[in-house]
């Protein structure tokens, strides 16, 4: 791909969707457009261009981020997070607290809200109200969550016994067929919706206990992290907690967040007035 090209192709992921794509991503961004252009019949990238350009509804757009976009995730990524969030969980229910919102910002194919919401349902039991909204850009990562459907590798760092709760094996029992099902105990904690990070303002109201908007930040410079964190700063109830990953910092975009402890953050006390809980 000629560097003319996929300036073109980087000028497009930074103002449609804020994704910032390194010099080294062009071999990158070459195969993963080549699959479009063979799925089109289009014979080269400039035509692609052309006609990514010219497509007013914005569908071809919503395939060309879908091929960007890196989808790398697991169940129970960086596990120190989920105990943290079951610890809070606790508090919360010892406070007599019975509604729980939680936003989980990069939802991939699905193991990170499904992870959640395994992990609030396990604490909280069946008698407090949960909500899980899972977001995501790519349409085909979020096909992947709805169905809710892993192999075994994908399956692997889930407890057995959480495993037998919340999924239903199919296929003979550690065949190349195998897979695991979420059941729909599970499934209906979680609200799946497309949603593009870098166009703020978001349609969630808020206030949100927990907010997860991990291994997502990197991707975006300073002034993208700098909208999403006001959109942070709006959503996430004074007591709450927005959790980014290990490698990801809020510090210098941020001025109303504080870190509590690395790549965990609350509210300054005097960022927001208390917000009623509804």
């Amino acid at each position: 791909m000629k560097s003319s090209l996929f300036d073109r192709f980087r000028s497009i992921a930074y103002q449609q969707a804020g994704i910032r794509l390194s010099d080294g991503k062009r071999t990158l961004v070459a195969a993963r457009v080549g699959r479009r252009l063979r799925a089109l019949g289009i014979p080269d990238h400039a035509s692609y261009l052309d006609y990514l350009e010219a497509d007013t509804s914005g569908d071809e757009l919503v395939h060309f981020l879908d091929a960007i976009s890196t989808n790398f995730t697991s169940f129970y990524r960086e596990p120190d997070h989920f105990e943290l969030l079951a610890a809070h969980l606790r508090e919360r229910l010892d406070a007599g607290q019975r509604k729980i919102r939680i936003w989980c910002a990069a939802s991939s194919s699905g193991e990170e809200p499904y992870s959640i919401a395994i992990t609030v349902r396990e604490i909280c039991g069946d008698d407090v109200d949960v909500m899980v909204l899972a977001t995501d850009i790519s349409t085909r990562m979020l096909e992947r969550a709805r169905a809710g459907v892993y192999d075994r590798k994908r399956i692997d760092p889930v407890p057995t016994p959480i495993l037998a709760r919340y999924f239903e094996r199919r296929g003979r029992h550690r065949s190349e067929d195998e897979r695991f099902v979420v059941r729909d105990s599970l499934r209906q904690l979680v609200v799946l919706k497309r949603l593009n990070l870098a166009r703020p303002p978001y349609p969630m109201h808020g206030p949100l206990d927990f907010i997860f908007i991990r291994n997502v930040l990197m991707y975006f410079d300073n002034a993208v992290r700098a909208r999403i964190s006001k959109e942070i700063v709006r959503l996430l109830h004074p007591t709450g907690f927005a959790v980014v990953g290990h490698s990801e910092t809020l510090s210098g975009v941020a001025p109303q967040l504080l870190a509590a402890s690395p790549s965990v953050y609350q509210l300054v006390s005097s960022a927001r007035p208390q917000a009623r809980r509804c």
